[in-house]
Formats: C-alpha cells, sequence, structure tokens
C-alpha cells in the first residue's frame, strides 16, 4: 500500500497510480452532495441548467456538516453511506466526476462507471466527524440553501485523510 499526498487540482493525473488500500491526504476544493442534492443537480442536468459547480473534474463529499460553531470553519462533517446515491452516481461519472468521498460499498453499476471513466471512490472514517472537520479549512454554502445541513457545500480539504476503496482499474476493498 501506498501513501500520497494530492491536491484536487491534479488528482485526475494520480487516479491511474491509485489502487485500492493506498492511503491519500486530500487538498484542494470538493463539494458536499447528498440525496435532495444530488435528485436537483441531476434534474437541472436533464434539463440543461445551470449545476452548482462543474461536474468535470470534481470531488463530491457525502456529507452533511452540523452547523458551524463560533470561531471554527465547519461543525462535525463526517461521511454518509454512499450507496444512497448510487442511482446518480454514474451518470455523474459519465459527465466527468473524478471521485466520490463516503463510506459503505457502492453498486456494480457505480463500479462500472469508476473504470469506464478512470475516477476513483475514497472512504473517510465514519463515526470521526469532529476530527474530520479539523482537515476542512474552509466551507461555503453555495446552493440549494433550502435545504439545512444537506445544502451544497464549497469545502477547502487540507490533508484530508481517505483511504481508496475503488480504484480504476476494478480494485475494490469491499471484494478482497
Amino acid at each position: 500500500m501506498n501513501e500520497y499526498s494530492i491536491h484536487t487540482d491534479a488528482l485526475k493525473s494520480y487516479v491511474p497510480k491509485l489502487s485500492a488500500g493506498d492511503t491519500v491526504y486530500l487538498s484542494g476544493t470538493v463539494y458536499t452532495s447528498r440525496d435532495a442534492a444530488h435528485k436537483r443537480i441531476m434534474a437541472a442536468l436533464h434539463a440543461g441548467e445551470a449545476l452548482p459547480y462543474p461536474l468535470r473534474d470534481a470531488v463530491i463529499y457525502y456529507a452533511g456538516p452540523t452547523p458551524t460553531p463560533p470561531g471554527l470553519s465547519i461543525g462535525s462533517c463526517g461521511p454518509t453511506t454512499s450507496g444512497r446515491m448510487d442511482a446518480y452516481a454514474p451518470e455523474m461519472l459519465d459527465h466527468g466526476l473524478a471521485a466520490m468521498v463516503g463510506k459503505g460499498p457502492r453498486s456494480e453499476a457505480v463500479c462500472e462507471a469508476i473504470i469506464r471513466n478512470g475516477a476513483v471512490y475514497f472512504c473517510a472514517v465514519g463515526g470521526a466527524g469532529a476530527l474530520a472537520s479539523k482537515c476542512i479549512t474552509a466551507c461555503e454554502v453555495i446552493a440549494y440553501d433550502d435545504l439545512g445541513c444537506e445544502s451544497v457545500k464549497r469545502l477547502t480539504f487540507y490533508d484530508f485523510p481517505l483511504t481508496v476503496a475503488i480504484d480504476c482499474h476494478g480494485g475494490n476493498l469491499f471484494h478482497t
């Protein structure tokens, strides 16, 4: 297993080097999107409307942070179960999504789309949202404010620890 420090701007060039089980310390721009936001993003995509963020080369974190306490960048921000986004993920990957961050296994359709599109699925440690928030230096709501904690946010990660769970070559920690 290897360790990498990667900025989101360079992630696509690293994806072919990553293998299931590798550790990645990710820095850069990451967007939160969960169930309700995915539904709206897909509706906008199908209607030809502007999206809250460009899908090409984007990294999505399946998270709904708690309110931000005074003096901090963000509240607790742990991953949610990724399988709830499986209905949307293949099409988003086909539109250029580079990576997803969450917890738990993915459907076969998502695994195939990861391989087909040269993408990656990272897992973050569940149950450690307060600790994870220490690796997030900025948080801004950019869309769907009415969704509360599930609004779309632009986060800035700094050395956020992740494990490559599904790589672009078909390696899958949930199958090994």
